[in-house]
């Protein structure tokens, strides 16, 4: 067996909406059938007792060594704790060479798990050992290391449960949500409207507690401190016990409470000092350390912390007591479970110490022994649900604290006897305020009910009902895209919308490029939707990114299909047909938005028109001919079409109808080029289903100008010593019969002469290079054929020699010629044109070329 080709796919895809690891596995003749393994799957089922079955019930064929591999990569994943369920294995065109998809949680675990699931297999045939045990350890280890922590979690989840869409933008809790001029960022529980300031003040304790004094918030008193002796001067001043703390620390660190002897306080000063070099001293409250969530302002939860303890049973001593404690499966490290474990630290033993005890104590039965000053749940703390106990004068002064500093979430931290009564009544105070709180103490208490935190974060960054969305255009098709792409983003930019729009010449945003290229893709897709200044977002979807990597965005409001034909990279990536292609193309219909999002089909074209069985919005059939079959049957449902009438394009839905001139859409030269006709009405249809009014839909078509600047080799038209040429990047068959077409249907002049320059992509099949010179030996007298600078794989000449072969049965061409160079065949071309002649040059270097042709208009 050997794996190869493993890529992540990161969107909807070909295969489902989930992100999956897709990896292509070659299978020897007895690997395609395990049956034909003695006692493979006996040895397979010994090493992962828990894998899923291989043979469902009714299942008779034969079962793969790649499908092995398929379940026993889901099934580490699941075993390890990660919520993964799909999973799928399908043949090629390439006897034993299969496509194995397993779902993802993290990309990264996704990628290990296929790699174990590979050693396993293995592992199996040779009888060899395969620590399972290990494996899963190494996976859970990946996973809590790069998922998301619970408090970025819980916000993300709560999101997700809105249908609002979100971008984990670093290996942190760097996260976006929404899209465009939409969207919102988080780091952790603090957001993009968090205050710098605010939390600048909130690490400053002594500056919070000046500001929440004058507000009359109560808080204790106390100073800074400059050395271990003016601890201890500040201890005398205030005449109580004490805590020393850093000034500007988190999470507890470097915290000693209810000080009082001299050496006590220096000592904890030299903690705190090595935290920070600004260390507090203020008076210390007695009672219980609560949190208080203030979101927006609202008490959302509260949860009083106790610090970490260990109960004395009267044989067994303080270190196995906390072995015990630990033993806890809710215990773990760091924060991605919900309680810490208990750490024996410097700090814990200094306790201990100050107590009389040593870890090897036994303690007596019942007696209660701390290992720490603090509670946070960081250093092994446990929290218990109060939230519905909080006086709602307790909860008042928490909000007024957090608001008086300026921070949107905050974990307010409060010592008193009880939240049952206001906090002024029992003597207790704000001993400090977090910025960016940890939330798990809240959503997975130790004791009690844990709280809908995420979904509160969340109401206070989003109104109700709103997704943080943009209108999403996806277009995919072999030939119009890009045309379709800028028509429907002019209509868009008429309306007053910022549009962002990726297609094969690069991004743009409110029509300035910002990248160049094929952008066509899921990468340049999601750059546009990361771009704050975009309010909506017009995406050609070409059939590689979806191959490669899934859809850039998780659904669209429209989804055009302009066509499916031949020659769009049939061969690669095991699209071996036209029906493959029209799977791929099909993966923007079958993730429209649900019931109230569009698909724009072209009715005339069978492979289209079957995917409107996939939509889970409406439909819209777009066809030049109105009583198409299709079309006639929507019409008659009062369902949307858009068709040609004479000289009128015609939109009809609902007893409502709307005709447009030909003559107001210049991009078809008054109806004459038939497939930018088609173009312009998949482009009404896709604004007609984002409801831009009407007279906006007319002013984009009519203000859209197809020249060289703002669509680049679609159909440019230019005049040279009287004759006419046009320039186009049509590269396969179909593409080349439309330009044929649209050329008929431009006027000539009696005795005129039509010359085509020409090349292929290596990367095309045979026959498709072929096809295209097929079709111009019947339509130009003159053929110039030259070589694509890059040859894609072929050998030099190899291009040439078949679309040669393609004109052979020529019935129009009298002259072909060969030319190495594109720029030196179009001048060749150029050179003899007589007034009134055609030249379609079909170019390569789509920018080289223009500028090549634009300078040579100039010369004259």
């Amino acid at each position: 067996m050997e794996v190869s080709r493993i890529r992540a796919l990161r969107g909807p895809n070909l295969w489902s909406r989930h992100t999956a690891i897709e990896a292509i596995v070659c299978c020897t003749e007895d690997e395609r059938d395990i049956d034909n393994i003695p006692d493979f799957e006996t040895r397979l089922r010994e090493r992962f007792p828990e894998l899923a079955m291989l043979r469902p019930a009714g299942h008779e064929e034969a079962v793969s060594m790649a499908q092995a591999l398929e379940f026993a990569a889901l099934g580490l994943q699941a075993q390890a704790g990660c919520p993964v369920t799909f999973s799928r294995t399908a043949k090629t065109v390439e006897t034993g060479t299969y496509q194995v998809v397993a779902e993802y949680s993290e990309e990264v675990v996704g990628r290990l798990a296929f790699e174990l699931a590979e050693q396993l297999c293995i592992a199996a045939i040779d009888d060899t050992p395969f620590d399972l045990g290990e494996a899963l350890d190494r996976l859970r280890e990946l996973d809590e290391d790069v998922r998301l922590g619970p408090s970025t979690g819980a916000i993300v989840y709560a999101a997700m449960a809105r249908n609002i869409p979100y971008r984990r933008l670093t290996e942190g809790s760097m996260v976006q949500f929404g899209w465009g001029s939409r969207q919102r960022r988080i780091q952790a529980a603090e957001t993009d409207r968090t205050s710098a300031v605010a939390e600048s003040i909130a690490q400053d304790k002594e500056l919070s507690k000046i500001l929440l004094h004058a507000a009359g918030v109560p808080v204790p008193i106390g100073r800074p401190v400059l050395s271990a002796e003016d601890a201890w001067a500040a201890a005398c001043e205030i005449d109580s016990p004490v805590v020393v703390k850093p000034q500007d620390g988190n999470q507890g660190k470097g915290v000693a409470v209810n000080l009082v002897t001299r050496e006590q306080i220096e000592a904890a000063y030299a903690v705190a000092f090595q935290v920070s070099d600004e260390v507090l001293v203020e008076r210390y409250i007695p009672g219980h350390d609560y949190r208080l969530l203030v979101v927006g302002d609202k008490l959302i939860a509260a949860a009083r912390r106790d610090p970490p303890l260990v109960v004395g049973d009267g044989m067994h001593d303080i270190l196995e007591l906390v072995e015990r404690v630990n033993s806890d499966p809710r215990r773990g490290e760091g924060h991605a479970t919900s309680l810490t474990r208990i750490r024996l630290d410097e700090v814990a033993m200094a306790r201990l110490a100050a107590a009389g005890l040593t870890p090897e104590s036994v303690p007596a039965r019942g007696s209660r022994v701390v290992l720490r000053n603090n509670a946070n749940l960081s250093t092994g703390g446990t929290a218990t649900d109060v939230t519905d106990d909080v006086h709602p004068d307790f909860a008042a002064q928490a909000i007024a604290a957090a608001q008086t500093i300026g921070l949107d979430i905050a974990g307010v931290d409060i010592v008193c006897d009880s939240v049952l009564r206001p906090l002024e009544e029992q003597g207790g105070g704000i001993v400090e305020l977090n910025a960016a709180p940890g939330l798990r103490m809240h959503l997975q208490p130790s004791f009690g009910k844990g709280r809908p935190v995420g979904e509160a974060i969340i109401a206070n960054i989003f109104a109700d009902g709103d997704e943080a969305r943009i209108p999403v255009v996806a277009v995919a098709g072999t030939n119009g895209k890009t045309t379709t792409v800028r028509l429907i983003a002019n209509i868009l930019g008429r309306q007053g919308l910022r549009v962002g729009m990726t297609t094969t010449d690069g991004v743009y945003i409110e029509g300035r490029r910002i990248d160049t290229g094929d952008c066509s893709g899921p990468k340049s897709a999601k750059n546009v939707l990361l771009h704050p200044d975009v309010d909506a977002a017009v995406l050609e979807t070409a059939r590689g990114g979806v191959l490669r990597e899934g859809l850039g965005f998780d659904r669209c409001n429209v989804a055009v299909v302009t066509n499916i034909g031949l020659g769009d990279h049939l061969g690669l990536s095991y699209i071996s047909t036209v029906e493959d292609l029209s799977v791929v193309k099909r993966v923007i219909v079958q993730n429209v938005t649900p019931e109230t999002g569009v698909a724009v089909l072209n009715a005339a074209d069978p492979m289209v028109a079957r995917m409107a069985g996939s939509c889970p919005g409406k439909v819209t059939f777009f066809a030049s001919d109105r009583n198409h079959p299709l079309m006639a049957l929507h019409r008659a449902q009062r369902k949307r079409v858009v068709y040609r009438d004479r000289d009128s394009i015609v939109a009809s839905g609902a007893g409502v109808e709307h005709r447009i001139a030909l003559s107001q859409i210049p991009v078809t030269q008054n109806g004459a080029i038939g497939f930018q006709v088609e173009n312009a009405m998949a482009a009404i249809g896709a604004a007609w289903a984002l409801e831009v009014p009407w007279a906006t839909i007319r002013d984009g078509l009519a203000s859209f100008v197809n020249d060289a600047q703002t669509a680049p080799g679609r159909f440019n038209v230019f005049s040279y010593r009287g004759a006419t040429l046009v320039a186009d990047y049509g590269h396969n068959p179909d593409a080349i019969q439309a330009l044929v077409d649209a050329i008929e249907n431009m006027p000539s002049a009696p005795g005129s002469q039509r010359s085509v320059v020409i090349s292929g992509a290596g990367d095309r099949r045979d026959e498709d290079i072929r096809g295209q010179t097929e079709i111009l030996g019947g339509a130009f007298d003159r053929v110039l054929l030259y070589q694509d600078q890059c040859q894609r794989g072929r050998a030099d000449g190899e291009v040439l020699a078949l679309l040669q072969q393609g004109l052979l049965n020529a019935t129009r061409t009298s002259e072909v010629q060969e030319i190495h160079g594109e720029f030196l065949a179009i001048d060749t071309a150029l050179a003899t044109l007589q007034a009134g002649d055609l030249c379609l040059i079909l170019i390569d270097q789509i920018e080289e070329a223009l500028e090549h042709i634009a300078k040579r208009l100039a010369e004259g």
